[in-house]
């Protein structure tokens, strides 16, 4: 990426349409470049308007394959602040092609001791676009006035700030939509369309699905539980 000390605008073509996290973890069947590109050309073939990507080796790869915006993380760790951690990780997101760079922007302390505020305003002198993974309410707004391109319900559910629904939290994606001058983000356990359609209704800019989407394993599984569910001993061979 050629860096530049000029914001860009956000990618037009992200409103009301639907972004596709393509993700795998390590030891899954789908994990590695060469299957999020296939993925990530799936999704596009099926009308996405941007992808999610984890990973600089993933972004890089779809990056020079597939022509939809990216937003791009680097998870690193599995505890605590672990999206997008540093700094540094978000220079090296945003290098390896992502439009937008996604970090967590709960009030959590940051690895590299800087504020949500002064990474952003990093990134922002560099020409890199931001979106803040939130759980609450409150931290949506603080992301916000810390100067975040977009705001994402992407961690509600995933901290103990946040209520524990089973479903997406279309009540925060409300809230901060009514609250916020910048485009709200709804993600996170979002596994229908009716439920894809209602984050819209409820004031979305877009919507971001995953694996609903892009883990068969994860979706074999449960068609499997449910069958499970009716078989008897006697049914067993």
């Amino acid at each position: 990426m050629t860096r530049t000390s000029r914001r860009p605008a956000l990618p037009a073509g992200l409103a009301g349409g639907l972004v596709v996290s393509c993700q795998a973890l390590p030891g899954e069947p789908l994990h590695g470049p060469h299957f999020m590109v296939q993925l990530a050309l799936a999704a596009e073939a099926g009308g996405a308007v941007g992808l999610r990507l984890n990973g600089l080796a993933d972004i890089a790869a779809v990056r020079s394959a597939v022509s939809l915006p990216i937003i791009g993380l680097w998870k690193d760790g599995d505890e605590g602040v672990y999206i997008t951690p540093t700094l540094r990780h978000a220079l090296a997101v945003a290098d390896a092609g992502a439009d937008i760079v996604a970090l967590d922007a709960t009030g959590r302390p940051r690895r590299d001791g800087l504020t949500l505020a002064e990474t952003i305003a990093s990134l922002h002198r560099c020409g890199v676009l931001v979106m803040a993974d939130v759980s609450t309410f409150g931290e949506g707004v603080a992301a916000a006035e810390a100067g975040a391109d977009l705001v994402g319900t992407t961690l509600s559910g995933y901290t103990p700030e946040s209520p524990d629904v089973p479903g997406p939290d279309l009540d925060l994606v409300r809230a901060l939509a009514a609250a916020l001058l910048v485009p709200v983000v709804a993600e996170g356990r979002i596994s229908t369309p009716d439920e894809a359609s209602a984050a819209i209704a409820a004031g979305a800019h877009t919507v971001v699905v995953g694996g609903a989407i892009t883990r068969p394993a994860a979706l074999t599984a449960r068609f499997s539980a449910a069958l499970a569910a009716h078989t008897t001993p006697e049914d067993q061979p």
